[in-house]
């Protein structure tokens, strides 16, 4: 199948960077949320991503321009009915996402793939919310989507070949790395990661050290980039709280616990860097 239309369900911070890496490829894109000002907000962070990459000399002005003219704004999911493929990124929770696909697979046309950026719910469960289980996949992204290679590719249960081989040739075009995962809880990037910011998190809630030292130890000792709480506060710490949740249930193993200081920070609003507070202070 000839994928020429791709329309990104949720503009914040993972779908407008789906957008952009679409639209950069030269796919027409189609990028949706509920209200005007998400949808504006979204494109107007593509917009500051693409005018630093004009400034580091990676694309010209003239590239720029093209790339906005590729994406069109939207606040009605009928416009999915022009889609080839439909990427949905909003919140991570069963009973939102089953509800937008439920809804997308009245709109998109019947050829459409459906695929979602779920970071760790059964991409089996979420298909079986549409008439088109076999044209239903996991399409997994890495934040932040611009400069990030790795693509997660999630079959599901019904998922056809066809479907997959069209999605990793996509992805190819994306510029993007994928690498094929089974339908397991968390699949493997958050299987690996939560349970390691999780335990980070008891480290302090145990008084182990600080924030600092946590973070400086798998800093310097592990070569990480980024410290597991710093890390933690950028993912969202609701959205590592839903994760850890989503693997605790699914596997049914103490182990994927979530901590209660986790839980503590998120009910009092801690979410992390988008909230301006975490395990650390933000500006």
């Amino acid at each position: 199948m000839e994928i020429q239309n791709v329309f990104v369900v949720g503009a914040g911070q993972m779908g407008s960077g789906i957008a952009q890496v679409c639209a950069q490829a030269g796919y027409q894109v189609f990028l949706n949320d509920l209200q005007t000002d998400i949808v504006d907000k979204g494109l107007s962070v593509i917009e500051k991503n693409l005018d630093r990459q004009v400034q580091k000399e990676r694309i010209t002005e003239n590239e720029k321009y093209n790339i906005i003219g590729r994406i069109t704004t939207s606040t009605d999911v009928k416009d999915a009915e022009k889609a080839d493929v439909v990427i949905e990124a909003a919140i991570e929770n069963m009973e939102v996402k089953t509800r937008i696909f439920e809804t997308l697979d009245k709109h998109a046309p019947a050829h459409a793939i459906l695929a979602s950026n779920t970071s760790s719910l059964p991409i089996t469960e979420i298909a079986a919310a549409t008439k088109r289980p076999g044209k239903v996949i996991g399409m997994h992204f890495m934040n932040p989507v611009p400069v990030m290679q790795l693509v997660e590719i999630i079959r599901g249960l019904a998922t056809e070949d066809e479907v997959y081989q069209s999605i990793e040739s996509m992805t190819k075009s994306l510029k993007k790395v994928p690498v094929a995962v089974n339908d397991f809880p968390g699949f493997v990037s958050n299987r690996v990661l939560m349970p390691m910011i999780n335990e980070a998190i008891y480290t302090l809630y145990e008084g182990v050290a600080t924030e600092e030292a946590i973070d400086e130890v798998m800093k310097l000792g592990m070569n990480h980039p980024m410290g597991p709480l710093t890390l933690a506060d950028f993912i969202g710490l609701d959205t590592c709280l839903y994760i850890m949740e989503t693997l605790h249930e699914g596997f049914g193993d103490d182990k994927y616990r979530p901590c209660p200081l986790l839980r503590k920070y998120v009910k009092a609003g801690w979410l992390g860097k988008k909230a301006g507070r975490g395990f650390y202070k933000y500006e």
